[in-house]
């Protein structure tokens, strides 16, 4: 049995519309108030001893809907474990696997994503969909020259996060790299 292709996460951008307009946050989204490692070692040495958490808008309903879809579900976030725990919970996700960069925000040579090459790694080969926000043409074309395997580039808007469109683009894409399989 050939495995499902996996379906690689960002959390802020596609699950937390960060840059959505407004206090109130996009519809069917909750604030939460979360201190990741990350953030607070950023805020530390931006406000020596004024660590304050962040603010991240979550949709309970994307869990349901993420689950749903004929993939196997990792993490490729800044988050890394920390996503599951402090974000997955709330969104009735289970423990997933993830991405530990090699280089977490480092500048590469080709003007890739700082992600990119260790996406590409860490799939192994496999047929797989990212789901970022910044995701640039230049990711997809390497993606396509370095990678054996179907993937595609899926980039959300971070005001709106992951929408209706999102989500049926990933069906269809799973259904054709199915159907190719």
């Amino acid at each position: 049995m050939t495995p499902q292709p996996l379906l690689l996460l960002d959390v802020d951008g596609p699950l937390n519309p960060f840059a959505a307009p407004g206090l109130r946050g996009p519809r069917g989204y909750q604030a939460h108030r979360l201190t990741p490692h990350w953030w607070a070692e950023r805020q530390a040495r931006l406000a020596p001893g004024e660590v304050k958490p962040l603010k991240v808008w979550l949709n309970p309903a994307h869990g349901r809907e993420l689950l749903a879809l004929p993939y196997e579900l990792a993490w490729a976030t800044t988050w890394m474990a920390e996503a599951n725990t402090l974000v997955g919970p709330r969104l009735g996700l289970p423990e997933l696997p993830y991405i530990a960069w090699s280089d977490l925000f480092g500048e590469d040579p080709d003007g890739l994503h700082w992600k990119t090459r260790d996406v590409v790694a860490w799939a192994a080969g496999r047929p797989f969909v990212w789901v970022d926000d910044e995701l640039g043409p230049q990711d997809a074309e390497w993606i396509a020259a370095h990678h054996p395997a179907p993937a595609l580039t899926l980039h959300v808007n971070p005001r709106f996060g992951l929408r209706a469109e999102d989500f049926a683009v990933l069906r269809d894409w799973a259904a054709a790299a199915g159907a190719a399989a």
